[in-house]
């Protein structure tokens, strides 16, 4: 088509190689190209570059952005997109990641899966680590009823030694701030909701996580160490039944254990400067296999989660890192897989594009 830089033929191959930065580009070219009808009259190419430029911000991951996103479609990913959000303001009625991390997961394993199909190892690596940041509260979100929503965590840790100075709280200094921000986040300015957003809600997971591994529900040497736990829990831990602390702690563990794994140290390794420390397509395998190993080792007492069929322990056809489906499934007690957010956003580019046919020549 005259006026594009590119062709339909090669536009579609873009698509189908996940490349909406490009087409996003390609497309900003062609409606500012010399030969194209103003864009008010060309309005199916100009959503196809809205579309784009969508599909390459939530490929990036700024879920902060999210809930703006997809204000701007009434498409049913659209709502997907904003469950996926953490809300921009405390109180917002749709509590999108903090009431529940699924669809957040279902976007990042697609994610996962994507940055491996544009082979950019550099981007697996982030995305595996990104993946590691709110497991925990994955695993609390089935006993909680939310992920960790700072609005609603009073109703189950209120009344304990969460947040305080009491010594008895086997918390460190930094864990004791975050529990104690967690409590007020929502109850002070935007600006003190959006720090606690961006700097304590992720280390609220580990102060959970120290919470469910404890000594009133697993004895020392039944299940793998993953360091700080308590040795006198709070109330709101010892009141639930033991199978399902036991559980819990089950998940926990297995979180805290990927979190600790060689595939999410590959991150903090590689700062990425002075040519130097991109991680090679093989290391991350290599790393991949050593975790996996860790992750997939049998425990003592039999209940590494990961080998009791939650989600299955087999690694889904073409996944970036084989397995990791299984193991988010596992940690969250129940079946997660990549979702198709992202592909759902580029089939509407496409369809915008093959509309725009009928009113431009690109």
């Amino acid at each position: 088509m005259e006026g594009s830089p590119v062709g339909a033929t090669a536009m579609r191959a873009l698509l189908d190689g996940y490349w909406y930065d490009a087409v996003s580009g390609l497309l900003e070219q062609s409606l500012t190209h010399p030969d194209t009808p103003d864009p008010a009259s060309t309005p199916d190419l100009a959503h196809a570059r809205h579309l784009a430029m969508t599909a390459r911000r939530v490929l990036d991951l700024d879920a902060e952005d999210f809930g703006l996103l997809a204000s701007a479609f009434a498409t049913a990913w659209a709502g997907r997109l904003t469950a996926s959000s953490f809300p921009a303001e405390a109180r917002s009625p749709s509590r999108g990641a903090l009431g529940s991390l699924v669809p957040l997961y279902e976007l990042m394993l697609e994610v996962l899966d994507v940055r491996d199909a544009r082979r950019e190892p550099l981007q697996v690596v982030v995305t595996a680590h990104l993946i590691g940041e709110y497991l925990p509260q994955l695993a609390w979100e089935s006993t909680l009823g939310h992920a960790g929503d700072p609005l609603r965590l009073a109703e189950t840790v209120g009344g304990s030694r969460w947040g305080t100075e009491d010594p008895a709280c086997p918390h460190s200094s930094a864990l004791r701030s975050t529990a104690k921000r967690a409590l007020h986040a929502c109850s002070g300015d935007e600006a003190g909701y959006t720090a606690y957003l961006d700097r304590f809600h992720s280390r609220q997971g580990d102060a959970l996580a120290v919470c469910a591994v404890n000594s009133a529900t697993v004895g020392p040497g039944e299940r793998p160490d993953v360091g700080d736990w308590c040795p006198a829990p709070c109330a709101f831990v010892t009141r639930l039944p033991l199978e399902h602390r036991r559980d819990l702690d089950a998940r926990v563990r297995l979180a805290k254990l990927y979190v600790e794994s060689p595939v999410v140290a590959l991150r903090h390794h590689a700062p990425v400067g002075h040519f130097f420390g991109v991680p090679s397509t093989a290391e991350i395998s290599e790393a991949w296999l050593r975790t996996w190993e860790k992750l997939s080792t049998p425990w003592h007492d039999g209940a590494n989660p990961l080998l009791l069929g939650t989600g299955g322990s087999e690694a889904a056809a073409g996944e970036a890192l084989p397995g990791m489906a299984a193991l988010v499934s596992a940690v969250a007690g129940r079946p997660l897989g990549p979702g198709r957010l992202l592909r759902d956003i580029g089939d509407d580019v496409g369809r915008a594009l093959a509309a725009a046919e009928d009113e431009v020549v690109v």
